[in-house]
């Protein structure tokens, strides 16, 4: 049985998903502030944290940093907070989904299942690609400065659970183009699609981190109105 630790200071809504996801074969803990949250966590690591942004203690930010710190937990934020710069300093901060208040249960339910799908370990296989000036490695899920690379490149890039799918789809279709379509499925499942700017958010980050120049890609690549595509760098 997967286990959730449920952080939200609205008591009402604590129970009701408590009560929802736990009959859905969910094994529920639940916090009403940040310190609790913590608490909990290092007592027992959960499968997945479900965290509203504002609580009655502490930034949700400060507890996805805290939670970061130690821990690969996947972090579905849950907030009211609908400001895009809030979303992108969850994000930033390491969480891996944001869905907005109010919100559908059935909705919330498909997100979880496909974090928790996307975070058990894989017997996958892959090849080391060049990316910019890293190598990414598929098998091992890291993204290393490549050797030759210049010495103001950081030693190494750490994507989130949501980046990484994002890349790998793209890495595993070198040349070709992937539609939105295909990606939003991939990613998020087929019981929930969002929106598009969904996908041009994390591109935007992947190329932030791996790309020498953000502003002007050469191997993260955008087909406007038909989806992306991965250009291998030539040899």
């Amino acid at each position: 049985m997967k286990s959730l630790l449920i952080v939200d200071d609205e008591a009402q809504l604590l129970l009701a998903l408590r009560i929802n996801l736990s009959a859905r074969g969910y094994d529920v803990t639940v916090a009403a502030d940040g310190a609790e949250a913590l608490a909990a966590a290092s007592r027992r690591l959960p499968d997945l944290v479900v965290l509203d942004l504002g609580l009655p203690d502490v930034d949700g930010v400060q507890i996805i940093n805290g939670l970061r710190a130690w821990s690969t937990v996947p972090i579905l934020v849950l907030s009211g907070r609908t400001e895009p710069w809030d979303k992108v300093e969850a994000l930033d901060a390491g969480a891996d989904d944001f869905v907005t208040k109010p919100f559908s249960t059935d909705e919330l339910a498909a997100r979880v299942r496909s974090l928790i799908r996307r975070s058990e370990p894989e017997n996958a296989t892959g090849p080391q690609i060049a990316v910019g000036n890293y190598v990414v490695d598929l098998a091992a899920r890291t993204v290393k400065r490549a050797p030759g690379a210049p010495q103001d490149v950081s030693e190494a890039v750490r994507l989130t659970r949501t980046e990484w799918a994002v890349l790998e789809i793209l890495l595993r279709h070198p040349g070709r183009l992937v539609s939105s379509k295909q990606l939003l499925a991939h990613v998020w499942g087929t019981e929930h699609e969002p929106e598009g700017s969904y996908l041009r958010f994390y591109l935007a980050r992947l190329r932030q981190k791996l790309e020498p120049e953000p502003s002007n890609p050469r191997q993260l690549l955008t087909e406007p109105g038909m989806g992306y595509r991965f250009q291998p760098r030539q040899a």
